[in-house]
């Protein structure tokens, strides 16, 4: 409790410093379209569940939809003129909150039905501790939701293989319906990491066909009723829709995710730029996004529970097979089976009979407290040692420069007296009149033009690192040619006289 309590304020504490990033206007307008017209057709990729909760907040204090067909305009629009923008924001990021305890609860749960209560509090600890963590949890996004929601789920699911009571049934039945109202990818993660750990089981106990047809026939009825209770919760979830199909707007997000995937997403890796990824990227995101030491200490817990490390595989392989690689956000629900694995390699190590060892594990865990501390509060641009000095050089976007920024930056250049700046950002020159406008007068931006990336202009120009890896040009633009004369976050300040 302890743990999840300073987690939260260090949470919350982020609210009011970063301006909000580019997708939280847009998951913002779905979920109020939800709530006030009981309607889900601004955009059907991702499901209603974790919008649903951003929105929440807001509807309740008196926000309503201005009817803009443009989701991501929409957004914007509603929280630029409901008259407390701030408040607006924060209240919509409390909506995921809920989501980082329900994970933290998940992480006790496991850790204490497989190990002990002392393996489930440094599990919890961890878990906390972890920057890609901290940064999902206090943004109004569906990143935290899909991490709670699929470690619920698979929680769920080996308690009920194990014992397959009909509340058991029921419970996964929840579980999974609310994985998949989360996020899509909740579809493909469950039924891989359930497949892995199956594989590792029929390794292990090597059971004869009678045997496991027998368990499957107990366990039969059970998963019948949580299948039904499943599709019973998801047709819910969507207000009872009905077309051609039960909730419509459920199988349309599937195939709108299915095409996104086979269509891929522009992504930047280690100097190249894809719009198909690479199978690699996923290990590379959780080797430099990770504190090492968290890293050692799961590498040297990672054997200790075949279910926990099934579960991380059934995360990492499919992510690692599809083609949108635009972060670490993406397979957030791993870090629920890492922080188990963990836990097992600092216990192993301080109950072992070597001082060394003790001291070993003692200093793993300051480093990795340390690690989230020196980052505060920008936890959703942490890097660790391996890429802490140029990060733009191994990826950008959500892992670094997603337009939380802007607020600092009109601080900054307030403090400098500027009149004039030259700006690349990912917003606000990317939407169209009056929003603009009255992003401008909100942040207190100056007069603004956009960046030449021939040559700069006089004054002062900012870069915003996702933007410049992602811009493909003909030639090497001026900004990577010189060193930045300033940072304000991820943002490079260059002062050319």
């Amino acid at each position: 409790m302890l743990f999840v309590a300073i987690a939260s304020v260090r949470i919350a504490a982020t609210y009011r410093v970063f301006s909000f990033t580019i997708d939280e206007p847009g998951h913002f307008a779905c979920g109020l379209e939800y709530l006030s017209k009981h309607v889900y057709r601004y955009e059907t990729q991702h499901p209603p569940l974790a919008r649903a909760m951003i929105a929440l907040g807001p509807y309740l204090a008196g926000v309503r939809p201005l009817n803009d067909p443009n989701r991501n305009v929409e957004g914007r629009a509603v929280m630029l003129r409901s008259g407390h923008l701030e408040r607006t924001l924060v209240l919509m990021r409390m909506g995921i909150l809920p989501f980082f305890w329900l994970a933290c609860g998940v992480v006790y749960f496991w850790s204490r039905r497989c190990f002990d209560s002392r393996t489930a509090a440094a599990a919890v600890a961890l878990f906390t501790l972890l920057p890609p963590v901290l940064a999902h949890a206090g943004l109004a996004s569906t990143d935290m939701a899909l991490a709670a929601c699929v470690g619920a789920a698979f929680c769920a699911l080996v308690v009920w293989a194990g014992r397959p009571s009909l509340r058991h049934g029921v419970v996964l039945g929840v579980a999974a319906a609310l994985a998949a109202l989360a996020k899509f990818t909740a579809l493909v993660y469950l039924p891989a990491a359930a497949v892995v750990a199956l594989v590792f089981y029929l390794a292990a106990f090597r059971p004869a066909l009678p045997k496991i047809a027998a368990l499957a026939r107990e366990r039969a009825p059970t998963f019948v009723l949580a299948a039904l209770t499943g599709a019973l919760i998801i047709w819910a979830g969507y207000w009872f829709s009905f077309g051609k199909l039960p909730a419509p707007e459920f199988f349309d997000g599937l195939l709108s995710a299915q095409s996104h995937d086979r269509g891929g997403h522009p992504a930047y890796l280690l100097g190249k730029y894809s719009l198909n990824g690479w199978w690699y990227y996923f290990p590379v995101v959780l080797a430099v996004k990770t504190p090492i030491a968290f890293l050692i200490l799961a590498a040297i817990g990672i054997f200790a529970n075949r279910v926990v490390l099934a579960y991380c595989l059934g995360i990492l392989i499919p992510a690692m097979i599809g083609h949108v690689d635009i972060g670490v956000r993406l397979i957030l629900p791993v870090y629920i089976g890492l922080a188990i694995m963990a836990a097992t390699g600092f216990i192993r190590l301080i109950t072992a009979p070597s001082r060394w060892r003790l001291g070993t594990g003692l200093l793993l865990m300051a480093w990795m407290a340390l690690a989230g501390a020196l980052q505060n509060p920008d936890y959703l641009s942490y890097f660790n040692e391996l890429a802490a000095r140029h990060p733009a050089n191994v990826l950008v976007d959500s892992d670094l420069d997603w337009g939380q920024d802007t607020k600092r930056l009109a601080a900054r250049l307030r403090q400098l007296g500027v009149q004039d700046v030259s700006l690349m950002l990912i917003e606000p020159l990317t939407w169209p009149l009056p929003v603009e406008e009255d992003l401008r007068r909100y942040y207190g931006l100056p007069r603004i033009e956009a960046v030449d990336a021939e040559s700069p202009h006089k004054g002062w120009n900012v870069i915003s690192p996702t933007v410049a890896r992602t811009l493909v040009l003909p030639f090497q633009p001026w900004y990577d040619r010189i060193p930045p004369t300033e940072k304000v976050g991820a943002l490079r300040l260059y002062y050319v006289p």
